[in-house]
């Protein structure tokens, strides 16, 4: 459910892993830009010697869609829609009654807690947290999150769904907003984000630092724009509206520029300036 830049990777992991996925979206122009997106990303691995197999094969596995009622059949059905608990909330009250009583239901979220989520399903016991990171097809791990009401069967089976599209599963045991990864790397985003708007340091040396210091394949800025401040920002106020500790509110810079529409790359501008054909061209200003 969501074929957006997270929706379409997780439905091209699963493809290249052999299932068969139905993707569904809210257009016909939004299915045509993510199977778009999924055919270059896939021609992408297959040239650089990165993924075996046949690209027309591997795209022939998957079924884009605007009719949720095509989610009837599924063993699993994946929500990754934007990061807002209400639109999320939208799109259960729609499922349930459409998929089996066997379906395993998994929330994309980054950072909404799960428990909250699974008031809109009707099987809460099959209900949990599959959050995958960005990029999906370079990225290898997966957190496997429980809810309250998540049943052992449902969390071992989310496990080795992980495992057989070739990730490697995180196990969450406890329902915490964030849940482990963001809770870590959380602090140190919020950290860059006001020594660049204090002046201290500028976004470019932010992430070269990281890449050559710390190891990291992308600076902090720069995934920050693959993700979208907006999803940033969507994760940060979850968390702070479910801890109430204000660490977790978002720092004036971010929000500035998610009120302004500067949400990365998507809309051409973030913490980086992005040209037509989405090339890097250089950093935007600083508020």
């Amino acid at each position: 459910m969501g074929g957006g830049t997270m929706g379409a990777g997780i439905a091209q992991v699963c493809a290249q892993s052999g299932l068969r996925v139905t993707l569904c979206e809210v257009s016909d122009a939004a299915l045509a830009k993510a199977v778009k997106g999924i055919s270059w990303s896939v021609g992408k691995l297959i040239e650089k010697g990165k993924l075996k197999g046949d690209l027309d094969e591997i795209m022939s596995r998957i079924t884009p869609t605007v009719s949720i009622k095509d989610a009837a059949g599924a063993d699993l059905v994946v929500e990754a829609v934007f990061e807002n608990a209400e639109v999320k909330h939208e799109v259960f009250a729609g499922l349930s009654p459409v998929i089996s009583e066997h379906a395993l239901v998994a929330t994309n979220t980054s950072a909404i807690p799960i428990t909250e989520l699974a008031g809109g399903v009707i099987h809460p016991e099959r209900f949990l947290g599959l959050h995958f990171f960005n990029p999906v097809p370079m990225m290898a791990a997966v957190e496997v999150i429980r809810g309250m009401a998540t049943s052992d069967e449902a969390f071992a089976a989310a496990r080795q769904f992980v495992l057989y599209i070739g990730k490697e599963p995180i196990m969450v045991n406890r329902d915490v907003a964030g849940f482990v990864i963001n809770r870590i790397n959380f602090p140190s985003t919020m950290e860059a984000m006001r020594l660049v708007e204090e002046g201290v340091t500028s976004v470019e040396d932010v992430d070269k630092g990281l890449r050559l210091a710390a190891g990291r394949r992308m600076g902090i800025f720069e995934t920050g724009d693959m993700v979208g401040l907006d999803v940033t920002y969507g994760a940060l106020m979850a968390m702070y509206k479910e801890t109430g500790d204000p660490k977790w509110y978002p720092p004036l810079l971010l929000r500035r520029k998610v009120k302004a529409g500067h949400l990365g790359k998507k809309t051409g501008r973030g913490w980086y300036v992005y040209g037509p054909d989405g090339e890097r061209i250089g950093p935007a200003e600083k508020s």
